[in-house]
């Protein structure tokens, strides 16, 4: 999957100073599977692009029998992450990686702050090679 941000650029003190603003935009719903019910081994989509000062709330599912990792270090380095939250647990901060088990379910609401181009994977060494990236 790869994970694209584009137009503006901003910084944390601008997302800092927006926060109250952001909050009250819509998030855009954006849901990627990782795998599928026969198990094959990739992202779906594999590809997603984010506008830079927009929220999104990202909902990853795991439909597979197998576990799998989203892992995308850089493009949280370059996101403001509002939350993240799986099960009833809610986790505020960079996040550079999730693990899903069969069949649950992750959500993470963030706003991008910066331009790129981001690669995406499942670090399970098997799974990358397989084509599990984006």
């Amino acid at each position: 999957m790869l994970l694209a941000l584009n137009f503006i650029a901003a910084t944390p003190a601008m997302a800092a100073n927006l926060s109250g603003d952001l909050l009250k935009q819509p998030a855009t719903e954006i849901t990627v599977s990782l795998g599928n019910s026969a198990n094959k081994l990739k992202f779906e989509p594999n590809h997603l692009e984010f506008e830079v000062g927009k929220r999104y709330q990202l909902r990853l599912t795991n439909p597979s029998q197998l576990k799998h990792y989203f892992t995308a270090k850089d493009f949280a380095d370059g996101i403001w992450t509002q939350k993240v939250e799986a099960g009833k647990v809610e986790i505020k901060g960079a996040i550079h990686e999730l693990e899903l088990k069969p069949s649950p379910e992750a959500e993470s609401v963030f706003v991008p702050l910066k331009s790129g181009t981001y690669g995406l994977r499942c670090t399970i060494p098997e799974y990358t090679e397989a084509g599990m990236t984006g």
